[in-house]
């Protein structure tokens, strides 16, 4: 739908309205969100969170150094989103959520579930042109795997996009789904246009989105409603929602930003729940109470039902669905002055911000906060390099001004019917350019390919960074001819690019024995081999055609279907498998003898590993088209070990039936 040149996934505000917002001083003691939230206080009694169970927060950076952090198992994840000054809009944003959640006791502001281990992954920034700076959806795919593989089991979007279909970018839709099959559940922001709209990502079918509500329950006329939210939104309080600014203060804001982290915090406690039951964390399991659960407008009618979404946050039951017991709440006074509160005049504006200062003559009493667990978590390694096997199709980029004027300069000579400017983007010419000048290779920004968009750079490095230049030119040149399709680049990441477009793109150094091009016809001939002569008999011509059918199939599925960043290991085990057809072949070739066709693809972690290795079931899953009625299908599935940079079936290819 979109892609980096779409406008970007932000906020869930207009910023300007953010920026521009009267600002209120009153004074206030350390700040909780318990009377915003009944049945908050009660949830307290049972865990105010555990360190096993993590939240990801994708949004601006976080200001770490705030009191309310200390103590707190937060770390921040580095991104492409640059770390700007701690005043900037981004920075607000991300600190506010962020506290929400995990505030510590005893600070200036209780967060919802500050035990919790949380990562911070920064996706929103500020330059000096616009106070926001969204992310791409494929920025936000990335993140989403970046949170996957640092242990998240929620992840919170206080942003969006609005979309006139709720369909999502393929290959952030793509990776919603592996969110959903790794039993992570992401939590978004409904919006704040008011209309009967849906944003990205709160309108993919697996996440759960969020609306706002006053604290009467009544829906804020900033929230956002549309088709998808009704079965799969909750409204939460978002007025005045008292959260961290970066520095030492605290600001109260509106918005559906600021409900979002509300419900993550309560999704989070409720898995705590699970675990101290004894059960395993379950995010859908939490994700199905908090729906089921909700007060709609049988409870408390409004003049417009679908403004409830699915309906409004009610903890107790909640609670009680989990636990299978009632909660145990008692009323807790504000701990603001009447004349304070009374001051303010609580906005319904889709931004509202009110800023509050710390009281400074009552510091927070540390010894009586209790003091956050041991994070068990096994030391995440954030520096440890991050492989990737990614398909797509090779580009070039001149990354400035300046580099793009050298090289047109040194390229003037070879062509005259060109104006000077387009000899640099022209790939013939530039081919031309560097088989004379293969130095030159270097100074160029190589690019991998989806769609036409870049999703990285590619940066050779090492003894033999030669080499691979010269693979990525004869991979244009056979591009150019027409003579491939598509290539693989393996490799490691190593920080971010900045292309001429201003699009920020990770810088991939690829593996050179794993870089490979091809067209889809040349990999279908070479599993199921040559066609049959035409003397031969009718049925092996046919079980030939089948099988170059099957394969084609398969590989177009990979390609186009279940389009990825090749990052997360389960993209990286189903891109090897694609790119090494030969074990599709084998599979495809058995299938046919039983006249089955393919059906769907899954991949899962495999259950039997060599030691110090990552292993992951490829699944293809075939039927029988002759049978009316489906109750049998049959599994093929083959094991990959993705621990290094290239990664490697081992074992033998396995079947079964299944029903």
């Amino acid at each position: 739908m979109f892609d980096s040149h779409a406008a970007p996934v932000l906020p869930a505000q207009a910023a300007d309205t953010l920026l521009g917002s009267q600002v209120l001083e009153v004074s206030l003691r350390s700040r909780r969100l318990a009377p915003i939230l009944p049945g908050l206080k009660g949830l307290w009694a049972e865990t105010e969170g555990d360190p096993a169970v993590t939240i990801a927060v994708l949004d601006g950076p976080v200001d770490l150094a705030h009191p309310c952090f200390t103590g707190a198992a937060l770390t921040q994840i580095e991104s492409l989103a640059p770390m700007m000054a701690a005043t900037d809009a981004a920075t607000e944003h991300g600190t506010h959520i962020a506290s929400v959640l995990f505030g510590q006791p005893g600070s200036p502001l209780h967060g919802i579930a500050p035990f919790c281990r949380g990562i911070s992954i920064p996706i929103f920034s500020a330059g000096e042109d616009r106070p926001f700076q969204g992310c791409s959806q494929i920025d936000l795919a990335r993140a989403l795997g970046l949170a996957v593989q640092h242990g998240a089991q929620l992840i919170n979007v206080s942003g969006g996009e609005l979309s006139l279909t709720g369909q999502a970018h393929p290959l952030l839709e793509n990776a919603i789904d592996e969110c959903r099959k790794a039993g992570v559940l992401i939590i978004a922001a409904a919006g704040n246009q008011g209309c009967d709209c849906l944003h990205i990502p709160a309108a993919s079918g697996s996440v759960l989105a969020v609306g706002g509500m006053d604290a009467a329950g009544r829906p804020l006329d900033f929230s956002n409603w549309g088709r998808a939210y009704l079965e799969q939104g909750i409204l939460a309080p978002a007025a005045d929602i008292p959260g961290a600014l970066p520095g030492e203060g605290i600001v109260e804001r509106s918005g559906t930003s600021y409900a979002t982290p509300i419900v993550t915090g309560i999704g989070a406690l409720l898995l705590c729940l699970q675990r101290k039951q004894g059960r395993k964390p379950d995010p859908a399991l939490v994700r199905k109470a908090i729906l089921e659960t909700a007060s709609g407008c049988s409870v408390d009618p409004v003049s417009d039902c679908r403004r409830l979404l699915a309906g409004r946050l009610n903890l107790s039951k909640a609670f009680s669905s989990i636990t299978r017991r009632p909660i145990m709440d008692q009323p807790q006074a504000i701990e603001a002055s009447g004349a304070a509160t009374d001051a303010i005049e609580p906005s319904l504006m889709p931004v509202a911000a009110k800023r509050i200062a710390t009281e400074p003559e009552t510091p927070p009493q540390a010894e009586t906060a209790p003091k956050p667990k041991t994070c068990s978590c096994g030391g995440h390694a954030a520096t440890a390099p991050q492989h990737v096997y990614a398909l797509g199709q090779l580009g070039y980029d001149l990354m400035t001004e300046a580099r793009c004027d050298s090289l047109v300069q040194k390229m003037a000579g070879l062509n005259g019917d060109l104006p000077l400017r387009g000899l640099a983007f022209d790939h013939h010419h530039m081919l031309g350019y560097l088989e004379k000048n293969p130095w030159d290779a270097a100074s160029v920004e190589w690019t991998l390919n989806s769609d036409g968009t870049p999703i990285y750079a590619v940066r050779p490095q090492g003894p033999f960074a030669s080499r691979a230049y010269e693979c990525l030119r004869e991979f244009l040149a056979e591009q150019e001819r027409h003579e491939i399709e598509r290539i693989s680049i393996p490799g490691t990441l190593s920080g971010k690019a900045r292309l001429l477009n201003g699009q920020v793109v990770p810088v991939l150094v690829p593996e050179l024995r794993g870089m490979y091009s091809w067209t889809t016809a040349a990999v279908v001939k070479a599993v199921v081999g040559a066609a049959p002569a035409d003397g031969a008999a009718a049925d092996g011509r046919v079980d030939h055609d089948r099988k170059a059918v099957g394969v084609r199939n398969f590989l177009d599925r990979v390609y186009h279907g279940v389009r990825n960043l090749g990052m997360m290991p389960q993209e990286r085990a189903m891109n090897f498998v694609a790119t090494n057809a030969h074990e599709a072949g084998e599979i495809f070739e058995s299938a046919i003898k039983d006249k089955m066709e393919l059906d769907s693809i899954n991949v899962t972690r495999s259950p039997i590993c060599r030691p110090e290795s990552d292993c992951w079931d490829v699944e293809l899953y075939f039927f029988y088209p002759e049978r009316q009625v489906q109750t049998v299908r049959k599994v093929y599935r083959c094991t990959v070990d993705v621990s290094d940079v290239v990664p490697v079936t081992i074992g033998q290819t396995r079947s079964w039936f299944t029903r």
